[in-house]
């Protein structure tokens, strides 16, 4: 359970890492597309808007699940200064 929870925060944290760049090259590729007005400025827009997507909603499912699993790991833990009980 501990390792899961380890690997899903490292992974995490990857994720923020990218999804930072990936919305900052959106936000460029927005700034661009809005000075070019031509339809491959617009396209990779578009293009950079959706992988930008794509990486948050992989991002907050992976949030959801580091949430879980420290909601597990809280229970078990309480259990063990319980006993079990």
């Amino acid at each position: 359970m501990h390792a899961r929870l380890v690997r899903a925060r490292e992974d995490l944290a990857v994720l923020d890492e990218q999804l930072a760049v990936v919305m900052e090259s959106a936000d460029e590729a927005r700034v661009r597309s809005l000075v070019a007005e031509t339809p491959l400025a617009a396209h990779e827009h578009s293009e950079a808007a959706r992988h930008a997507d794509a990486i948050a909603k992989a991002r907050a499912a992976l949030a959801v699940t580091v949430r879980d699993l420290e909601h597990r790991q809280d229970e078990l833990l309480a259990d063990v200064a319980t006993g079990g009980s």
